[in-house]
């Protein structure tokens, strides 16, 4: 396996998703299309998508997918609206009521390069865009359709996703936040869509229960591995390598694991969880390789 260029693959058909299925900028208001769009192809590494994809693909051409034309389960549909609500949240987090942040991946964040009320609807409307993807593309396969639905609406809820941000804004103003609380917040904040991807794309490729199960356990070590990595990075690379401001959870006094747990300690620790990953990967069809690679390639990232 050539994992460049399967990653440039999956990369290149959620582009290509993103083009086909998002309303067109011109579209009625102009203004907020415009924003949506910006948000989505501001850059990002596309990786819930991925996740989605490559889930998908271990088990789709296998035995065990029923004898049914593929379109009916397509991963692409669920995987664009993953990455609409990934989106949504960053619009949202990078408001001056929750980070402040004035750049990501590089460029101007949505309230900046628009306006703060512009960018709150943009955040809505991709949540919203979501749940529309799944609806219009899996009409004929109502039980995948309420399958997705409920991986999407249970990711992003107020026990997950938005539990985990509003567990993370309140430890902002707590000193005494343990490691369990911590990991809360990052099992939440960022494991759950970690997770969501990667059931999905098992949905769609028919895994098993037992299998849906080890991309569960995959999907919620890799989340605490990633967002530690972004601990450590926030307080080791600067922000032109960052694409945004570096540093910030320092000057914050914010909860993380390397004010915690030190730097050597919290890359032990993003290692241990990227291992046991591995091991739940492994025992997937054939050892799931690209994803194995890809939750590497996570491990050694620079931004």
């Amino acid at each position: 396996m050539d994992f460049t260029s399967q990653l440039q693959s999956y990369r290149e058909r959620i582009e290509h998703g993103i083009n086909q299925l998002v309303p067109v900028a011109t579209t009625r208001p102009a203004r907020l299309h415009i924003a949506i769009r910006y948000s989505l192809q501001a850059g990002g590494k596309r990786l819930r998508p991925v996740l989605t994809l490559a889930a998908a693909d271990i088990f789709l051409s296998r035995s065990n997918a029923p004898m049914a034309p593929v379109a009916l389960n397509d991963p692409l549909p669920v995987a664009v609206a993953l990455e609409c609500l990934h989106t949504y949240s960053l619009v949202h987090d990078d408001l001056p009521c929750m980070d402040n942040d004035d750049f990501r991946r590089g460029q101007p964040t949505c309230h900046k390069q628009f306006d703060e009320a512009t960018a709150l609807l943009t955040g809505d409307a991709l949540l919203t865009l979501a749940f529309q993807l799944v609806a219009r593309h899996y009409p004929t396969n109502p039980a995948l359709a309420t399958a997705l639905t409920g991986i999407l609406a249970d990711a992003a809820g107020s026990e997950r996703l938005i539990g985990g941000q509003m567990e993370d804004l309140l430890a902002e103003k707590n000193a005494a936040t343990t490691t369990a609380e911590l990991d809360y917040i990052h099992h939440n904040k960022t494991g759950a869509m970690l997770t969501a991807a990667l059931l999905a794309g098992g949905r769609c490729g028919h895994a098993t229960p037992a299998q849906l199960e080890l991309l569960r356990v995959a999907g919620q070590h890799l989340g605490l591995a990633f967002q530690i990595i972004d601990d450590l990075l926030d307080a080791t690379t600067d922000s032109a390598t960052l694409g945004k401001t570096a540093g910030k959870d320092a000057k914050a006094n914010k909860t993380t694991y390397v004010k915690l747990h030190g730097l050597e300690a919290s890359r032990r620790h993003a290692r241990e969880q990227t291992d046991a990953a591995l091991a739940a990967l492994n025992r997937l069809p054939s050892g799931a390789p690209f994803l194995s690679a890809l939750a590497e390639n996570m491990a050694a990232r620079t931004s």
